[in-house]
């Protein structure tokens, strides 16, 4: 089994910062890439930022610049550091990660739970 949980966010206000963390436990040959998702109440999930093994990264528009994603691949984990947030980044973060488990000769799709993330005027 797999699973992935995150923790970090919160309420903050208008040009704030925060940080999620994302940890990927379990029966883990390898990851590939990492990513973070959100989706904002009546709205379609979007994807907001992801990071290969490799560390090559990729980043929603809006937020580029002020949203930076890293990862620990000894560690299996990925972060998101989030400054200068603004009232429409306001939504539920979802960590996702491609991942090869032990048993399986393929890669799967996996989602954390989501955390909260407000941001206020």
């Amino acid at each position: 089994q797999v699973q992935l949980v995150e923790s970090g966010g919160g309420l903050v206000q208008a040009g704030g910062s925060l940080r999620l963390s994302c940890a990927a436990s379990g029966s883990i040959f390898s990851i590939n890439a990492m990513g973070w998702y959100r989706q904002a109440s009546g709205m379609q999930r979007e994807l907001v930022a992801t990071i290969t093994s490799g560390g090559s990264t990729n980043y929603l528009d809006s937020v580029k610049g002020r949203f930076t994603i890293s990862r620990d691949n000894a560690k299996n984990t990925v972060s998101l550091q989030m400054n200068s947030l603004k009232p429409e980044d306001t939504a539920v973060y979802y960590c996702n990660a491609g991942i090869r488990t032990s048993a399986a000769p393929y890669y799967f799709n996996y989602w954390g739970q989501g955390t909260q993330v407000t941001v206020s005027f």
